[in-house]
This record gives structure tokens, C-alpha cells and sequence, in this order.
């Protein structure tokens, strides 16, 4: 019999996008949505954004990603991305918690769309006033 390999799962939501992670040990391979990290996020800060949890616990090219993210753009992809590869880390080793938390990366971003209201044009916009 093979060794079970061991897969630590976690979910972070930023915005309206959602994304699973399923985070093994390995050699730094990151996919998302069955297509290339770089090929995926095309920039440079989208890319360290998502690298920035193993940067902040010294494990970078360590462990495998298997990334599913939905919803909203890129930015906000790469920023649920982020938010469950902490959450994964912290369930892998408990003691990566503080180093994680002081760099801000184990707090979900609360900021999304404020809704449109009724009887004007957007959310905060009001239809012109006349006065006569």
C-alpha cells in the first residue's frame, strides 16, 4: 500500500469570489482552475499577493496548490486565495498562527459593493435636483 498523502483543505471569500484550496506537500506547484499560476494571474502583485502567507512563514516552494476560485475578478480571486491558503497553513501547523495573523493575512476583507438603492441611480447617486 502507498502512503495516503496528507491534503489540507480551506475556503476564503473576498468580495463575491470564493476559493477552495487544497494545499500537499511538493515542490511550489500552484494551480488555478486547471490552468498556470502565472498564466492565471497575470500580474506581478496579483501573483505576490497569493504568495504572500508563505513568504510571511518562511515556506515558499514548499507545499503544492490546487486552487478552485469563482466569482468576482481577479483581484478579488487572488485576494480569496490568499485568505484560504492562510486558513490552510494555520490548519497544517498551529504555530504558524501568529506569524500569520500579525501580517494581516488570517482577517477576511469585509469591504464589497454597496447595494443600489431604490428611487435613485446607484448606491450613493441621486437624480438631479431642480428646483423650478
Amino acid at each position: 500500500m502507498a502512503a495516503t498523502e496528507t491534503v489540507y483543505t480551506a475556503t476564503g471569500r473576498r468580495k463575491t469570489a470564493v476559493a477552495r484550496v487544497w494545499m500537499t506537500e511538493g515542490s511550489g506547484r500552484i494551480v488555478i482552475n486547471n490552468r498556470s499560476f502565472e498564466e492565471y494571474l497575470p500580474t506581478i502583485p496579483l501573483q505576490n499577493e497569493v504568495l504572500a502567507p508563505f513568504q510571511a512563514t518562511n515556506l515558499v516552494n514548499k507545499f503544492n496548490l490546487k486552487v478552485v476560485v469563482q466569482g468576482s475578478g481577479v483581484p478579488g480571486q487572488a485576494g480569496a486565495i490568499k485568505l484560504a491558503t492562510a486558513r490552510a497553513l494555520t490548519q497544517m501547523d498551529p504555530e504558524l498562527r501568529g506569524a500569520l495573523k500579525s501580517a494581516g493575512h488570517l482577517r477576511r476583507d469585509p469591504r464589497a459593493k454597496e447595494r443600489k438603492k431604490a428611487g435613485q441611480p446607484g448606491a450613493r447617486k441621486r437624480f438631479q435636483f431642480s428646483k423650478r
